[in-house]
């Protein structure tokens, strides 16, 4: 638990955390307000698309995680962390709570941000506001979900790749280029398994042919657990230097 406190403790002494949860926020008020504005659907389903843009904002909790890990070795502070707690694995696996934990806040905080978005854009283009939507509530689940596993993707990519411009750029690269590549290699059918795919079903965005909720969210805990299997087994066999 002790651990688990001072890595908190750690993301209130930087700005980084404040500046990507603001950031998402104002993707979120962009997306919601960009769905209302030209959505021509019922509004059920103009709220169920707008709402989902929380999930979308996982890339800063991705790259939080990113910070969280990678950020150590950019500034020499893994060597006395390390040294404070000899036993690697579980410094590791407490920054994977910890970036599970933050990507929860990230999930609820988004939520609170697009329902209240949400809520005006219907009240000012006088269209009904569901409160009770299972639909809505299950995405904003997902989405909270979504954050969560990929804040700790991000300290399993800053594991493998100690260094935070390149460990944040191969993410960003994955998620806007190179999974769309490779998914057109493997056709649909095998695309959807791949991770951003399954976060999207995971956060009901209106993707084809995509897996069920539930499905999308068994597939990112996996990836996220061989994430974290590798990010303990490489920060435990190699050097910190």
């Amino acid at each position: 638990m002790t651990l688990y406190l001072n890595e908190m403790v750690k993301l209130r002494t930087v700005r980084s955390p404040l500046y990507l949860l603001l950031i998402a926020q104002a993707i979120i008020v962009i997306g919601v307000s960009g769905a209302f504005a030209s959505g021509s659907a019922p509004a059920s389903v103009v709220v169920v698309r707008a709402v989902a843009h929380v999930g979308l904002t996982s890339l800063f909790a991705l790259v939080l995680g990113v910070l969280m890990m990678a950020g150590e070795y950019r500034h020499r502070t893994i060597t006395d962390t390390f040294l404070s707690t000899p036993r690697r694995g579980l410094v590791v696996s407490t920054k994977l709570a910890v970036a599970a934990t933050v990507g929860v806040l990230f999930g609820i905080v988004g939520s609170f941000t697009a329902l209240l978005s949400s809520w005006v854009w219907a009240v000012f283009k006088d269209v009904p506001f569901d409160w009770s939507s299972a639909s809505l509530w299950q995405t904003l689940g997902g989405d909270v979900v979504w954050n969560a596993l990929f804040a700790a993707i991000g300290v399993g990519i800053g594991a493998l790749i100690r260094n935070v411009a390149g460990a944040v750029a191969a993410a960003l690269a994955w998620l806007a280029l190179v999974e769309g590549l490779v998914g057109q290699l493997l056709g649909e059918s095998l695309a959807r398994w791949l991770p951003f795919q399954a976060g999207s079903a995971l956060g009901r965005l209106p993707l084809n042919d995509s897996l069920a909720q539930w499905t999308g969210g068994v597939v990112l805990v996996a990836y996220s657990l061989i994430f974290a299997i590798v990010a303990v087994a490489v920060s435990v066999r190699r050097d910190v230097a």
